[in-house]
């Protein structure tokens, strides 16, 4: 924690450089663990300020972590469509391990992607909420446009597949409990095997029969 007390960004540059500090220790924060558990408090501590000047430039915790949502969608749309335009031959398992690795690589936004309807677009005010929205729209229609493409489907089909990956990556992920005490309890218990969830290789198989489903 920084002992030196900061002063209020006054220009524009100045309280965009201050969000900036303050998103990328909500991430470190949420990185570490788990992003339920992250506190304004602990942010706050984490860029030497005090938790009411944090609201200065956020609304909620639940915005900070709202916004790191909008960032994932799009750093982790533009790396799946890069992805996709490379497979043009691939079949349905193989276009389907790359959407599941691509989103397993990616463990702090499949925690996001939990944690976003549950609590973190309910805790803040509607225009934030919409402005969340149409970041993830936008990405939601760009993947669908590539996944059209490279399988042939219709708009709803390919919103469905995009719906059924970010939806149980983030539910997965949860499941696995990686670097907890539940994970520790389920892989040293052989007859909770079936409670070790490994999400890429499930992620990959479901998808897949989905894939196969939709050309059925």
């Amino acid at each position: 924690m920084s002992t030196t007390r900061p002063q209020r960004a006054r220009s524009t540059e100045a309280k965009r450089q201050r969000e900036r500090e303050i998103l990328d220790a909500a991430r470190s924060l949420g990185t570490a663990g788990s992003v339920r558990e992250v506190t304004l408090t602990d942010i706050a501590a984490a860029v030497g300020m005090h938790k009411s000047a944090m609201l200065r430039y956020f609304e909620t915790r639940e915005q900070i972590f709202l916004t790191l949502t909008g960032e994932g969608w799009q750093e982790w749309s533009a790396a799946l469509r890069a992805r996709l335009g490379e497979l043009t031959a691939a079949g349905h398992e193989e276009i389907a391990a790359a959407v599941a690795r691509s989103l397993a690589a990616r463990p702090f936004f499949c925690d996001l992607l939990a944690q976003a309807p549950l609590n973190l677009e309910r805790n803040v005010s509607l225009d934030s909420a919409y402005a969340f929205k149409t970041v993830a729209l936008a990405e939601v229609a760009s993947i669908a446009a590539a996944l059209r493409g490279l399988l042939g489907i219709g708009e709803e089909a390919a919103v469905d597949v995009i719906a059924t990956a970010t939806g149980l990556a983030g539910a997965l992920w949860q499941m696995a409990a990686p670097g907890t005490g539940l994970r520790e309890l389920y892989e040293s218990h052989p007859e909770m095997a079936h409670a070790v969830v490994d999400v890429e290789p499930r992620l990959t198989r479901i998808l897949t029969a989905l894939l196969d489903g939709l050309r059925a």
